[in-house]
C-alpha cells in the first residue's frame, strides 16, 4: 500500500450504500491515510456523522456555510488539503449536479474548488443508472477527467438486479492505492484504435459492424492513467474520452489507416482494438441508389488496408491485436497472429450476449508466445474497464 501519509477526502452522498463507506473509511485509516469526511444531507439520513468521525479521527464536514469553518474559508482549505477526492457512494443526483458545475452544497463546492483528482463510485437503482440522462452525465464527467469507478452488477436493496451497486470497499481501497502508485507507463507512447469503421455504399447507406468502441476506449483510459501518452484513433462511436487522451475521429478504414500512419512515429505500443471493415465497395455511388428491380443488388467489394499487419511490418512498436470471433476462438486467434506477424492477440467470443459488442462486460483470452511456445492468459468475465486495467498491467510483462 502507498497510502501512508496520503490525504484522502471521502465524500458520501445519499444512498443505502453509504453504510459501506464506513468500512472504506476504516480501511483507509488502517492503511495509513489521513481521512476527512464530507457528507451531504442525504448521506446523513443513512449513516450518522458521529460514526464517520469515530472512524476517521476527524470532525465530519457537512455544512457549506458553517460560520465557524468559513471564518477561515473552510471549504477552500479542505479543497487544498486533499491529495485525492473520492465520492462513494455517488448518487445519480450528485453526479448530475457535479456535471452541471453546481456548488449548492459543501461537497460539490469542494469539487469545483480543488486541483486534486476526483473519483466517483456510482450507486443507484439499475434503471436510474441506465437512464440516458445519467449516462450522459457519466460521459461528460469522463471528458472532464473525473474517474468513474463502477458500478458493479448484482442484487440491489430495492429488489432489482443489474448494474448500479457500489463497488466493494476492498476494491475501492485498491483503486485509491493504485492512484498513488508510480506510473508504470510514464514516458511511453501508446497508439490505440477503437470502434467500427463505416464504408459508404452511397450517401445514405454503408457497410459497418456492431463494435461499440467501449473496449478500445477503456484501454486508452487505463494506459493514460498508468502514465502513457495516448493517441486514440476511433471510428464513429457514442463515447467520450478524457482530456488526457489525444483523440482522432475517422469514418472509413482508409482514414483510420492514414491516421495510424501519421501517428506511428515514436510509438512504443500499438493496440489494434478497432473492428476494421475488411472490405469496402469498389466505388461509392454519388447519389442514393434506387431500387431497380426485384432481383436484388450486386455490390463489388475490394479489400481494405490491413492496418495491424502494416504496423507489425514496421518493426517499430510492440503490436497487440484483437480477434472478435463467433466460433473456433483459439484456432482463429492463433491463425490471425501468424497472418499479421504479431506475438500477442486478445480474443473474445462475440456470439455471447453477455459480453462483447455493445456490452459493458467482456471476457478475453490473451494468446502470446513465450520462447516460441504458445501461452494463454484468461481475463474476466468482468467490466471492460477492469479488463482494460488488467491488460495494461499484463502486456508490458510479455514484451
Amino acid at each position: 500500500m502507498k497510502l501512508q501519509g496520503k490525504k484522502v477526502l471521502l465524500g458520501i452522498t445519499g444512498g443505502i450504500a453509504a453504510y459501506k463507506s464506513a468500512e472504506l473509511c476504516r480501511n483507509l485509516k488502517k492503511a495509513g491515510a489521513e481521512v476527512r469526511v464530507v457528507m451531504t444531507k442525504g448521506a446523513q439520513a443513512f449513516i450518522t456523522p458521529l460514526t464517520l468521525q469515530a472512524l476517521s479521527g476527524n470532525p465530519v464536514h457537512h455544512d457549506l456555510l458553517d460560520p465557524a469553518a468559513e471564518a477561515a474559508m473552510g471549504h477552500i482549505e479542505l479543497a487544498r488539503w486533499a491529495h485525492f477526492i473520492v465520492i462513494a457512494p455517488a448518487s445519480a443526483d450528485f453526479l448530475a449536479r457535479l456535471n452541471a458545475g453546481m456548488a449548492d452544497d459543501l461537497l460539490t463546492t469542494l469539487c469545483l474548488a480543488t486541483n486534486s483528482s476526483i473519483a466517483v463510485a456510482p450507486a443507484m437503482n439499475q434503471q436510474m443508472w441506465a437512464n440516458p440522462a445519467t449516462q450522459n452525465n457519466i460521459q461528460q464527467l469522463i471528458k472532464k477527467g473525473i474517474e468513474i469507478w463502477g458500478p458493479d452488477e448484482g442484487d440491489q436493496a430495492c429488489g432489482d438486479v443489474g448494474p448500479g451497486r457500489m463497488l466493494e470497499p476492498a476494491d475501492l481501497l485498491n483503486r485509491i492505492d493504485d492512484h498513488f502508485n508510480d506510473k508504470p507507463l510514464q514516458g511511453q507512447r501508446w497508439l490505440i484504435t477503437a470502434g467500427p469503421t463505416v464504408e459508404p455504399i452511397d450517401p445514405v447507406r454503408y457497410l459497418a459492424n456492431r463494435s461499440s468502441g467501449k473496449m478500445g476506449f477503456a484501454i486508452a483510459e487505463a494506459a493514460a492513467k498508468a502514465g502513457a501518452e495516448v493517441v486514440l484513433v476511433t471510428g464513429p462511436v457514442n463515447l467520450l474520452a478524457s482530456s488526457a487522451i489525444k483523440r482522432i475521429d475517422v469514418q472509413t478504414a482508409q482514414q483510420m489507416f492514414e491516421a495510424v500512419k501519421s501517428e506511428f512515429k515514436s510509438i512504443d505500443t500499438f493496440v489494434a482494438c478497432a473492428a476494421v471493415s475488411d472490405y469496402r465497395p469498389t466505388e461509392a455511388a454519388p447519389q442514393k441508389l434506387k431500387k431497380q428491380s426485384d432481383n436484388g443488388l450486386t455490390i463489388e467489394l475490394m479489400q481494405n488496408p490491413d492496418i495491424l499487419k502494416w504496423a507489425a511490418e514496421q518493426n517499430a512498436a510492440f503490436c497487440v491485436g484483437f480477434a472478435a470471433e463467433t466460433n473456433n476462438i483459439e484456432e482463429y486467434a492463433e491463425a490471425k497472429m501468424t497472418k499479421k506477424g504479431i506475438n500477442v492477440i486478445c480474443a473474445n467470443d462475440v456470439s455471447r450476449k453477455d459480453i462483447g459488442f455493445s456490452s459493458d462486460n467482456n471476457e478475453v483470452s490473451v494468446y502470446y508466445k513465450n520462447n516460441g511456445a504458445m501461452q494463454v492468459e484468461r481475463l474476466g468475465p468482468a467490466l471492460k474497464t477492469v479488463i482494460a486495467q488488467q491488460l495494461v498491467s499484463f502486456l508490458p510483462g510479455i514484451k
